[in-house]
């Protein structure tokens, strides 16, 4: 049976990650790659937000991967899963930026004035420049197709032997798994794009795999879930308290004790939530997970263009510009997957599509 909980976790991850962004974009708490404050407010409080969701709003999504990534492969062979998850991931994200990101890389260069550096550079040279700025969000779906090809290799070493042991992980065991994840942070992160963070990202998507998709370790967490949203609720307090007004992406701070037991405890109280009082589906639910990918790879256009065209110049108040990148975000999230899954060559270089759907 599918598991409808892993669908909604994804696509209201999608949409937290939209709102994310537009507080991002407009943060005053010095996170940078955004536009900046426009506000005239001493302090912005309502950054928070962004202190609530960024310590685990991507690393559930690498957990719900490496579910997903055991479902498929109960049904397919590794051949056929090397090539879905190609064309799904690896496709989008490096042909598509050739074919339809380097908007993105214009307008994000367009915010911090990257081109007034680039006065007398060649026109393809800019246009290089402009796709690799283009990456944008598809960094998660960059690395999620490497840690996918790493999958293949460990399975035909660990033969289901680590499978099979995370099948008695306990309640115990799962709130000690705090301290690999915690380990893991402080490797593999790329020292200038932040967001590459291959060793916690790698432990989640695995943990996932091999422990996560045991449908007797989800029962532990849908029984405990009242304990281990308390004491994820008491981390989110002490985690936001302690870090607000500092830069939470980059180190030191993403790679602290605080950072960790909060992602690890939020990625818990997620899955047993949403397991226990999620596992459905409807129409609504059922449009938004299949339209939330595009969501997810074209929100930050709609966001980067209303802060460069209206933001940046100032043309409207502060709280309507918030307000018009948020629409904004959702509108050509959802209106660019609309009309880019029905043109052939388009929906299949920029969304990893073989067919309209």
């Amino acid at each position: 049976m599918r598991k409808h909980y892993l669908d909604n976790i994804r696509w209201i991850t999608v949409v937290i990650v939209v709102i994310y962004h537009v507080f991002y974009m407009y943060n005053a708490q010095g996170i940078a790659g955004g536009l900046g404050k426009i506000t005239s407010l001493r302090e912005q409080y309502y950054d928070v937000f962004m202190y609530i969701v960024y310590p685990w709003m991507m690393p559930i999504l690498f957990v719900v991967s490496g579910i997903s990534s055991w479902l498929y492969l109960e049904k397919h062979t590794e051949q056929e899963y090397f090539k879905s998850r190609t064309l799904k991931l690896l496709v989008p994200s490096t042909i598509g930026l050739f074919v339809f990101q380097f908007v993105q890389g214009y307008l994000s260069m367009s915010l911090s004035n990257a081109f007034v550096s680039f006065n007398g550079v060649p026109g393809f040279v800019l246009y290089l420049i402009m796709v690799l700025s283009g990456i944008g969000v598809l960094w998660y779906v960059q690395i999620l197709w490497l840690f996918s090809v790493m999958l293949i290799w460990v399975r035909k070493i660990e033969k289901g032997r680590c499978w099979n042991i995370g099948k008695k992980v306990n309640l115990a065991v799962l709130f000690l798994l705090s301290v690999p994840v915690w380990m893991s942070a402080q490797f593999g992160n790329t020292p200038l794009i932040i967001v590459y963070r291959f060793g916690l990202y790698s432990t989640m998507f695995f943990l996932g795999y091999f422990v996560f998709s045991h449908d007797e370790v989800i029962e532990i967490l849908k029984k405990h879930f009242p304990l281990i949203a308390l004491i994820a609720t008491m981390l989110c307090i002490a985690f936001s308290v302690s870090y607000f007004g500092m830069n939470i992406a980059d180190a030191p701070i993403n790679r602290s004790i605080l950072f960790a037991a909060y992602c690890w405890f939020g990625t818990l109280a997620i899955l047993g939530g949403t397991a226990e009082f999620f596992d459905f589906e409807n129409r609504f639910t059922r449009w938004m997970n299949r339209n939330s990918f595009g969501l997810y790879v074209f929100h930050y256009l709609g966001i980067s263009a209303a802060a460069l065209f209206v933001a940046k110049p100032g043309i409207l108040p502060p709280l309507a510009a918030y307000f018009l990148s948020l629409v904004a975000g959702f509108t050509v999230g959802f209106g660019l997957g609309f009309i880019i899954s029905r043109i052939p060559f388009l929906r299949w270089a920029v969304l990893g599509m073989n067919k309209k759907g």
